[in-house]
């Protein structure tokens, strides 16, 4: 996964600086240890939705203005180099038994898919509810 890299403050005083280092003692701090495998299960586990996606993906773009537009979700959105793609756990019935497809996108812990998974269980009514069980938004209202 791509390391965390240091931006300058923005201009207006607001901007937040990150850092992470394996010498930090912050709950942030990347664990060199952890394997890719293990460190994908915990991004998985420790986020309600989240995407995952490589360099120039532009259907990741598509996912993310998609949840954010139709159901106000900010995804946690992590890109992966190309090796660590196949540690992506597979889900059922999505086509990706390998681990491959991507964008991937998991929603409390299960796999949804890609971005076709995604708009099918938008137009089926299933992504709010799904969204709802995990915390990710209250329920709407029409």
């Amino acid at each position: 996964m791509q390391g965390v890299r240091r931006y300058s403050p923005l201009t207006d005083g607001g901007g937040v600086t990150l850092e992470l280092t394996t010498t930090t003692n912050s709950p942030l701090a990347i664990d060199v240890t952890e394997s890719t495998e293990m460190r994908i299960r915990r991004l998985i586990s420790e986020n309600p939705v989240v995407i995952f996606t490589r360099s120039g993906c532009c259907m990741c773009h598509v996912m993310k203005r998609l949840l954010l537009s139709a159901v106000s979700v900010h995804p946690t959105v992590i890109q992966l180099e190309e090796e660590e793609i196949a540690a992506l756990p597979a889900g059922a019935g999505d086509g990706a038994e390998d681990g491959g497809e991507m964008p991937a996108m998991y929603i409390g812990g299960t796999r949804v898919g890609g971005f076709e998974s995604l708009v099918a269980l938008h137009l089926s009514g299933g992504l709010v509810p799904k969204l709802v069980e995990v915390g990710a938004i209250t329920e709407m209202v029409l």
